[in-house]
Parts: structure tokens; sequence; C-alpha cells
């Protein structure tokens, strides 16, 4: 019967992701109906944690947005790229992979990915190097951003196990791994593919007037916009932020308030901190309230929110009931092959398309077979699979950026642009930092 239902649980997210956002998590609401009243599944709590720090660093980040900050952290990236454009293949993906860093969301991608485009195109360089690698590093990030949902929520759940680890504990192991997998994944595009003079698809779309017009006739630029000095103070505000995290996360014993012995846990410093910078960069840059809620970091995070909520709620209540049953054979399969558990992230990645949610499915699953923080701080980037099916937003919005088609799903769907990069990335980052786990933690 549990197999059975586990077949059901895929099958509702299957549905789900089908729907993307928002409906995938209204779509696992009536998964967990199904779970509760036909399988008589006792529910598990919702997950309120992750989904209050999604919406403490979207509102934050989206305050920078609307202050202009986002658009002066693009200038920056801008003016880095276009001054060394032959090294667009190494320097975008690691752009798109800082934005993420510090944003705690890889959705910025968006604004950036004309430029890359535009940059390779203007140096007859092939388009799909930096831009399919550069999709994938902003996704890879997020295991290595301090105030990302996956983070913390690991964080969260991982000090209950051991009180000597810390912020410090988990980024210490995820940003050298994660950014060894940039570098390779780069390093791999470089050479990628055939140059544009030798590419069918380019020169058939370089035959066609109307195609050919809009290449030549393609540039992307933020460098001719004039920023208010708001848009500065509102990038070292939250570079302050992020800062202020580190700090308070390395010192505990200023998280110990009055005589409690007990320290305030991260995750409410970041909901805190985020809140209080963001409320700081509205009041200093004096940017409307009423523009937060329009830019694209708000409408994806907060869709984002919604999709854990269904996702998370639903996988929690069948693990939970189903983890007795399963345990000692898992057990026994991770214990003799650590990496299993890593391949069963990635699996479960693919089909729900979020890194928060599954860490909110995975960690209580590897946390109830008592298997090490070392590990399964490791293999955390085995949380990115959602490359393999070429369906995330951030994927498909690249392909419509590169209008020479040569970054793109292919014939047979599943040879895309996206997916040597994205296995080279995981792969590198999960063998790095598995080993890297081992000695520090």
């Amino acid at each position: 019967m549990l197999y059975i239902q586990f077949l059901f649980l895929l099958l509702i997210l299957y549905l789900g992701s089908r729907y993307g956002g928002i409906g995938l998590g209204v779509v696992s609401g009536i998964g967990l109906v199904v779970e509760v009243f036909v399988f008589q599944m006792p529910p598990t709590s919702p997950p309120i944690t992750v989904m209050l720090i999604i919406m403490a660093v979207v509102t934050c980040a989206s305050i920078l947005e609307a202050a202009g900050g986002l658009k002066y952290m693009l200038q920056l990236a801008e003016k880095l790229l276009r001054s060394n454009p032959r090294m667009v293949s190494l320097l975008g993906p690691l752009v798109t992979y800082i934005m993420t860093f510090m944003l705690g969301t890889g959705h910025a991608v968006y604004s950036v990915m004309p430029i890359i485009a535009d940059v390779a195109l203007k140096n007859d360089i092939r388009p799909e190097r930096p831009m399919a690698a550069a999709s994938v590093a902003s996704q890879l990030g997020i295991t290595a951003s301090p105030i990302s949902a996956a983070v913390v929520y690991y964080l969260s759940q991982l000090t209950n196990v051991s009180s000597e680890l810390t912020l410090l504990s988990i980024l210490g192991v995820t940003v050298p791994a994660t950014l060894a997998g940039v570098i390779a994944m780069s390093l791999y595009s470089m050479r990628r593919g055939v140059e544009l003079a030798d590419d069918p698809e380019y020169q058939r779309r370089m035959k066609d007037p109307t195609w050919r017009k809009r290449i030549e006739e393609t540039t992307s630029t933020t460098l001719d916009e004039a920023l208010p000095a708001s848009a500065r103070q509102a990038v070292i505000l939250f570079a302050m932020a992020l800062i202020s995290i580190v700090i308070i996360a390395m010192v505990p014993e200023i998280r110990t308030i009055g005589d409690s012995p007990k320290a305030i846990k991260m995750s409410v410093i970041i909901q805190m901190m985020m809140l209080a910078f963001g409320g700081l960069i509205l009041l200093v840059t004096k940017t409307k309230a009423s523009r937060v809620p329009d830019g694209v970091v708000f409408k994806s995070g907060m869709v984002a929110a919604i999709a854990i909520f269904g996702i998370a709620w639903m996988s929690d209540t069948y693990f939970k009931f189903a983890l007795p049953s399963f345990k000692a054979g898992i057990i026994d399969m991770v214990q003799n092959y650590p990496w299993s558990f890593a391949l069963a992230m990635f699996t479960v990645s693919v089909v729900v398309n979020s890194q928060a949610a599954t860490c909110r499915m995975m960690l209580p699953v590897a946390m109830g077979m008592g298997l090490s923080p070392a590990l399964v701080i490791g293999i955390m980037p085995s949380c990115y699979g959602y490359f393999f099916i070429p369906n995330y937003p951030s994927d498909i919005a690249t392909c419509t950026f590169d209008v020479t088609g040569t970054t793109k799903i292919g014939k047979y769907y599943f040879n895309h642009s996206f997916m040597v990069p994205g296995l080279i990335g995981v792969i590198i980052a999960c063998a790095v930092g598995y080993p890297l786990a081992q000695v520090l933690i």
C-alpha cells in the first residue's frame, strides 16, 4: 500500500508541475486531502518557517529592486562583462552565481541574461556557451546563499542535532563546493558547440529577413540608464544586512537575550534582519511601498512560497507516515553507498522544481534515518536537479533571450542546452562538498 501511495504522490507532483508555481502548490493540496481522509495519514505541520523565511527575504530583495538597487547591481555586472567580453563564458555564470548568493533567489537572472546574450553575440561567441551555464549557475548558487530558504531550513534543523553547527559550518562547505561546480561547467562551456559561422540554426535564421533584422538590431544594455543615488544606498544597506547576519551567526552571544540560556535561532534572526533592513532601505531611499509588489523578485518569490506550502506539507505527511516501514532498507543502502541519498535528493528535485521544497521533504527523512550532518551538508547541492527536465522558468526564458537559437530544448527533449552544464555543476559540487564536509564538520 505504501508503494501505491508513493506513486500517488508522484502523480500529484507531476500534475502540479504541468501548471507550475501556484498550480503546483494548490494541486499538492488535493494530494494532502486524499492522504489524510482517504489514506488515513495524520497530517504534519505546514512548513511555516520556510514560508516566513522566503517572505522576509523576498520582501527585502523586492524593496531593493524597487529602490533601483537591482538595476545598480546589474550595471556593475554589465561593466564587468563588457570590459572582458572574451571571458563572458566564465564571467557570465559567476555573475549570476554572485547575484543569487546575495539575493537568495535565482530569479534575478532574467535581468542579466539579455546582457550576457548581447555581449556574446557582439563578439561572435556562441551565446549558448555563457547563457546555459549562467542559468544553471543562478540555481546552483542557492545552496551557497546565507539567506536562501534551503540553507536556512538546513540550519534550523541541523542545529537541533548539534548545537556546534552554525551557518558558517554549512556555507564553509557549500560555497567552495558550488563555486567549484560553476567554474568546472564554465570551463567546459567555453568550447562547447560549433562556432556561430558553422551553426546551421543560426545560419538559417540569418537567411530569414525577419530573424536577420532582429539579430542584427538586438542591443541590450543598462549602462545608458541614469540611476538615482538611492540605488547605490539600497545596495549598501542590503550588503550590510548580509554582513550583519554572518556576524550574528559567528558570535552566538549576540543572539542570547537577557538571562535566557538559549540563543535565538538563526532562522528567526534572518527573518528579523531581512524585515528590518527592508524597512531601512524603504525609509532611507524614500521608495514608494506601492512599487514593491510590481517587481520580478516579489512575484516569483511569493509564487515559490505558495508552491512550497503545498508541496512540502503533502510530501512531509507521506514521508513521516511511511518512514518507519522504509527506514531499515534505506539506512542499509545509504550506509553502503552514501552517494545514493544524493541521487534520491536529485530525483525529488527533478519532480518538485524547488530546492527549498526538496530540502524540506528530504532532510527530515535523512535525520530520521540518523544520517550524519556531514553527509547531508556535503551532498546538499544535489537538491538542484530540475535542470534535468527543461521546464523551469529561468531555463525557458534563457532559450527565449537567445535570438541566435543556439540555446535550445533539443529535438529529443532531454538533449537540451542545460543538461551537461547542470550535471557537471552538481556532480563536481557534491564531489567537492562531501569530502570537505568530512574534514570541516
